[in-house]
């Protein structure tokens, strides 16, 4: 049913109406995000750029029923800021600004609308660094990255969103608001709050404001690349090098397929003879990184490297790294849907999954590319395929089911970073059991009795 038009009319009362969207053709750039396949037009779309039109915007909405799904940038990729029906969509990319860098106590104020990329600018203007950094952050927003808890090429090393968030403000589904931490280093003043809205994706509340440590800038690091002839000798590399006791900053896997596409789209001089590649970087006291680069060279000659390479300056590791950075965009070229995926196991499962995930794309007659955050286990097989076929697309949803479960079976978690949404909620109970996705829906109720919040999501 459509929203009534005297809801539309308080609605322009109470963000302005030059803020309030409700034709079609302005509606369909909200009506999807990043995932492939689902879409659907919300009722309106409603611009915020201060936190009490936010809390009017709830407090009605509670009053009404009525759906809301809150929204950054749109780049998610489960499906999290996808509209439900007649919903309204609550943008908040215009709450833009970096409130304050305090680079004594090393925190940074922000809003959610700010990109991950400013963000990571500021700290730099004042010598310190905020590591997270997913592969969409120059124009992800800090808010979307705090709901679905946003990883990246650095999470190895320096962990993901929730290891840097000091301290959140909120307005919760009642219209109230409220603020959890403090720049304080240790706190353990009751719950740690903060923690439950940090990966939530918008179903426990909606996030204002966002206080991040920063940490102290790696004085030095090395960025290399290594080339195999096999794939399983790419991924039994990572998993010595970590029993070696190295942490890299960095340490990413392309398959062949990976590598082609991203050398046709960059022409940044990959090697393309070789059936998986390892990007690696190694931070902190010049001193370590030198000692770490040899560590990670020997141990991939151990393993059958047929190529090694050290980016002899900054540019040449920039354009290294982009190699990862710009692999989902490779790989979408080359047919009309791309569906990617996350998966994480353990470690040392590492070489088996990825054999695993190869077989089922052979059985099922698929065509995709494997890549991902190798280091902490975490892989992103990414179907190519056209969401037109019906049939091919029923035989990709078959491969992903058979990941999943294998994921779960060698103890592995069906996303390590880009949230269960609407695309994997169906596997969350055989991920978590049923105790444990009761309890969950328990605090949703508490925190949003009428369901108003992203409905849908992460659970029916």
């Amino acid at each position: 049913m459509a929203i009534s038009s005297e809801i539309i009319e308080q609605l322009k009362s109470i963000c302005g109406p030059e803020n309030v969207l409700t034709e079609k053709e302005d509606l369909i750039p909200y009506s999807f995000d990043g995932t492939a396949e689902i879409k659907q037009l919300p009722g309106c779309v409603l611009y915020a750029s201060i936190v009490e039109v936010i809390q009017e915007v709830l407090k009605f909405a509670n009053e009404k029923h009525c759906p809301v799904v809150t929204r950054g940038s749109g780049t998610g990729l489960s499906g999290g800021s996808v509209p439900v029906e007649d919903c309204w969509v609550l943008c908040t990319v215009r709450m833009d600004k970096i409130l304050e860098v305090d680079a004594d106590n090393m925190t940074l104020m922000t809003e959610p609308g700010v990109t991950t990329l400013k963000i990571s600018e500021a700290a730099e203007k004042v010598g310190l660094f905020y590591p997270p950094d997913p592969g969409s952050m120059k124009i992800s927003t800090i808010g979307g990255n705090v709901a679905e808890n946003s990883g990246g090429l650095r999470g190895l090393k320096y962990g993901v969103t929730r290891n840097y968030i000091m301290g959140l403000e909120l307005v919760l589904a009642s219209g109230k608001r409220c603020w959890y931490g403090n720049k304080c280093v240790k706190d353990v003043a009751g719950y740690s709050m903060k923690d439950v809205f940090i990966g939530s994706e918008g179903t426990l509340g909606v996030i204002t404001k966002v206080l991040l440590k920063l940490i102290p800038m790696p004085a030095a690091k090395k960025t290399m690349v290594a080339g195999f002839s096999k794939m399983d000798q790419a991924a039994e590399a990572v998993t010595a090098i970590i029993a070696a006791k190295v942490i890299p900053c960095t340490l990413e896997f392309l398959d062949r397929m990976t590598i082609q596409c991203v050398e046709d789209f960059t022409h940044i001089g990959l090697p393309l003879d070789c059936d998986a590649l390892l990007l690696m970087e190694t931070d902190g006291h010049a001193a370590v990184v030198a000692e770490e680069a040899e560590v990670m060279e020997r141990i991939c000659h151990d393993h059958g490297c047929t190529e090694f390479r050290i980016a002899g300056n900054s540019e040449e590791a920039l354009k290294l790294a982009s190699a990862r950075r710009t692999a989902f965009s490779a790989l979408a070229r080359v047919s009309p849907t791309t569906i990617l995926e996350d998966v994480t196991v353990p470690r040392t499962e590492l070489a088996s999954m990825v054999r695993f995930i190869q077989e089922v794309a052979e059985r099922y007659k698929l065509k995709i590319g494997i890549f991902g955050h190798m280091g902490d286990g975490n892989l992103h097989p990414t179907f190519l395929t056209d969401e037109r076929n019906k049939e091919e697309i029923h035989r990709v949803h078959q491969a992903f089911e058979e990941i999943f479960t294998e994921t779960i079976r060698i103890g592995g978690t069906i996303t390590g970073e880009h949230g269960i949404g609407l695309a994997k909620k169906d596997y969350l109970v055989q991920a978590m059991g049923d105790v444990s996705v009761e309890v969950m829906r328990k605090l949703r109720t508490v925190l949003d009795p009428n369901n108003i919040l992203n409905p849908g999501k992460i659970f029916d």
